[in-house]
C-alpha cells in the first residue's frame, strides 16, 4: 500500500500533461500549455485548502502559503519546483509501472524492445531492487524533472493541511515555468514570496543535497562570409563554414562535457549551422569558479578577434551570463543546509552532496535574496526516453521536506 494514497496518481496525471517549454519564444511563460498546466495546479492547491493562492502574471509563478500553527518565530521556507520540461519528445506520455522491480531485471520499455534499461548500461537501476519505478514507453520523455518535484510539494501540502499536529512555522511553496531554457527565475518575485530560505525539488536520487552549482554563461558566434562561384574563388571567397571549424578548433579540445567530470568545467557547442555566406555557433560556458567562468568568456573573444585580425571583421562573439554558482551565497548561510543534512539524517537518508554539473532556479534565487539549495526528487536519466523514478524515493522526498518544517519549528 502506497504511503501517499495521492502522491503516484498525482504524478501521473502531471506528467501525461505535455508542458514543454520553447527556447525560441520569446513570451512569458514560451507556451501557452505552461499556461494551461498553471492554472490546473491553482484549482488543486485551492481544494486543498493552501491560502493566498494566486498567479502573477508577470512571471506565471504559482504561489501559496500554509501558515505557522505554532505560537513562536521561526524563520519562514519555501518549497519550489518548475513545470516545465526539456527540449524532448513529451506529446502523448503514456508511463509504465513496474512493480517491485528485481534490480537486475532489463526494463523493455516499448513492445519491439527496441528501447531497453538495462542494469549492465543503467547502473542506478541495481539500487531499486523491490521498489516501484515508473519509466516510459520509450517514445518521450517521462518528465520527473520537475513533475516528481510538484507532486511531491503538493502531497507535502497536502499533508500538512490534513494533520494539524505536525508543527510548523510558515511556509510558501512556488510552480514556475521556463527552468528548461534558463529564463524562468529570471523573473521570480523574491519580496513576494518573502521567505528565510527555500529549497528547490528538483534533484535526482535519494540523499541528493546540493549548493553548489555552475557558473554559467551562453556564448553565440555569427560569422559573415562571402560566397562566390567557385570556380573563380581563389583569394575572395570567404567560406563561413570554414571558418566556424576553425573557431571551434581553437577552443580547448578536452575541455567539453563528454570528457569532463567534478568540478571540471568546458564549451558545450549545441549547434552549428550555415552555408558558405554566413554560419552560427551556439554553445554554453561552464565553470566552478567565477574567474574560470571569466577565463573561457575571455578566450571565446580572443578567438574572435584573431579570426577578425585574419579574415577581416566578420567574426561577431556574443556572451550572456546566465547564471552563478550558489555557493557564493549559501557558505554565508549554511544553516539551510544543516537543515536539510538534520531532516535527511533523522529518516536515516545519507546526505549525497555533491557539486551539481549545471544549474537550478535556486541558483538565481539565491543571488536574488533567498538561499535556496536543491533536495533530491528522485528522478533518474532525465531529459530522454530513459528517465524513470522509483515511487519509494518520491514518498522519501514527502518526508524529507515534512521533516525539514517539523524541525525549523523546534
Amino acid at each position: 500500500m502506497a504511503k501517499y494514497e495521492n502522491l503516484l496518481p498525482r504524478f501521473l496525471k502531471y506528467v501525461k500533461t505535455n508542458t514543454r517549454s520553447d527556447a525560441n519564444s520569446t513570451s512569458i511563460p514560451s507556451t501557452k500549455r505552461q499556461i494551461d498546466f498553471i492554472n490546473s495546479l491553482k484549482e488543486e492547491l485551492e481544494e486543498i485548502g493552501l491560502e493566498e493562492v494566486k498567479i502573477n502574471t508577470d512571471n506565471y509563478y504559482l504561489t501559496a502559503k500554509i501558515s505557522s500553527n505554532i505560537d513562536k518565530e521561526v524563520p519562514s521556507i519555501g518549497f519550489i519546483s518548475h513545470i516545465d520540461t526539456a527540449d524532448f519528445n513529451s506529446e502523448k506520455v503514456n508511463p509504465k509501472i513496474i512493480e517491485n522491480y528485481d534490480g537486475k531485471s532489463v526494463i523493455k520499455l516499448d513492445d519491439e524492445g527496441q528501447y531497453v534499461l538495462d542494469p549492465a548500461e543503467f547502473s542506478s537501476l541495481k539500487k531499486y531492487e523491490g521498489n516501484t519505478l515508473i519509466t516510459t514507453d520509450g517514445s518521450t520523455l517521462l518528465g520527473a524533472d520537475d513533475k516528481s518535484g510538484v507532486a511531491e510539494i503538493i502531497t507535502f501540502a497536502e499533508e500538512l493541511i490534513n494533520n494539524p499536529e505536525i508543527k510548523h512555522g510558515d511556509i510558501k511553496i512556488a510552480f514556475g515555468p521556463d527552468e528548461e531554457i534558463g529564463t524562468g527565475a529570471d523573473h521570480f518575485d523574491v519580496d513576494d514570496f518573502d521567505t528565510t530560505y527555500a529549497y528547490t525539488v528538483d534533484g535526482g536520487a535519494l540523499g541528493g543535497l546540493e549548493f553548489e552549482t555552475f557558473n554559467a554563461a551562453s556564448l553565440k558566434v555569427d560569422i559573415k562570409g562571402k560566397n562566390v562561384h567557385p570556380g573563380s574563388a581563389k583569394g575572395i571567397m570567404i567560406n563561413s563554414i570554414q571558418l566556424g571549424i576553425e573557431f571551434q578548433n581553437e577552443l580547448p579540445e578536452k575541455e567539453v562535457p563528454e570528457l569532463t567530470e567534478g568540478k571540471e568545467g568546458f564549451f558545450h557547442l549545441l549547434s552549428f549551422d550555415g552555408t558558405v555566406d554566413e554560419s552560427h555557433l551556439n554553445y554554453i560556458i561552464r565553470d566552478f569558479t567565477r574567474d574560470g567562468l571569466e577565463n573561457r568568456k575571455n578566450l571565446a573573444k580572443e578567438i574572435g578577434e584573431k579570426l577578425n585580425k585574419k579574415y577581416g571583421d566578420i567574426v561577431k562573439v556574443t556572451i550572456k551570463d546566465e547564471y552563478y554558482n550558489m555557493y557564493e551565497v549559501i557558505k554565508n548561510n549554511m544553516q539551510v543546509v544543516t537543515l536539510a543534512e538534520e531532516a535527511m539524517k533523522s529518516l536515516g537518508i545519507e546526505p549525497e552532496e555533491e557539486p551539481v554539473r549545471g544549474g537550478t532556479d535556486g541558483s538565481k534565487i539565491s543571488f536574488l535574496g533567498i538561499p535556496t539549495p536543491n533536495l533530491f526528487a528522485g528522478g533518474e536519466n532525465m531529459h530522454g526516453r530513459f528517465e524513470y523514478v522509483s515511487l519509494q524515493t518520491m514518498e522519501d522526498a514527502v518526508d524529507v521536506i515534512t521533516k525539514i518544517v517539523e524541525l525549523n519549528a523546534k
